[in-house]
């Protein structure tokens, strides 16, 4: 009888011990994938956890002119870390707005500076929920400047644009938002 147990026991864990094995090593391959071809936080595939910032504002069909603008500032792997972020997201209406030409020449090479600077505009470090928001509260934002913070009734506005949804995510939180907010 002892034998069996001993045999049942071993059985057990070279198959507990093989199993773990096989999980590490593909967890481990693909890190290393990612680290070798030069991806961040945005390269570590996920599919367990809640989406982030950015994966949340890529399956928008209304926000794909922030995402292409977030990616062509280099801006992806920050805004994929821990955070947690408050990211006041304009639309792709809100960047129609501006006047002919003005995001197609941020996205040039040459402005990548500007580029971020206006993205950090939108980014506050830290989780910003509307019901604890406060009428003429002003916020500095990631790259300079400050927000604020206007109440009407049961709405909110941050330099004067209504936040019309708030989406949570893994690392922090999502304002849509009607127009591009400018530094000044």
């Amino acid at each position: 009888m002892k034998k069996v147990l001993y045999l049942f026991a071993m059985a057990s864990f070279l198959a507990i011990t093989s199993c773990g094995g096989a999980n590490e090593t593909e967890v481990s391959e693909e890190n290393q994938e990612a680290t070798e071809v030069g991806q961040g936080q945005s390269g570590v595939n996920d599919d367990t956890s809640n989406p982030n910032i950015v994966q949340v504002a890529a399956g928008s069909k209304d926000h794909t002119t922030l995402v292409t603008a977030v990616q062509e500032a280099g801006l992806v792997d920050a805004l994929s870390n821990a955070g947690p972020f408050t990211v006041f997201a304009p639309t792709n209406a809100a960047f129609d707005k501006l006047p002919t030409g003005t995001v197609e020449g941020l996205l040039k090479p040459d402005k990548k500076g500007d580029l971020e600077n206006i993205l950090g505009y939108h980014t506050y470090v830290g989780v910003l929920k509307t019901e604890y928001m406060q009428d003429g509260q002003a916020f500095d934002m990631v790259y300079g400047g400050k927000v604020t913070i206007t109440k009407k009734g049961d709405k909110t506005f941050v330099n004067g644009s209504e936040i019309v949804a708030s989406i949570l995510t893994s690392n922090g939180i999502i304002h849509v938002i009607g127009d591009v907010l400018l530094p000044k």
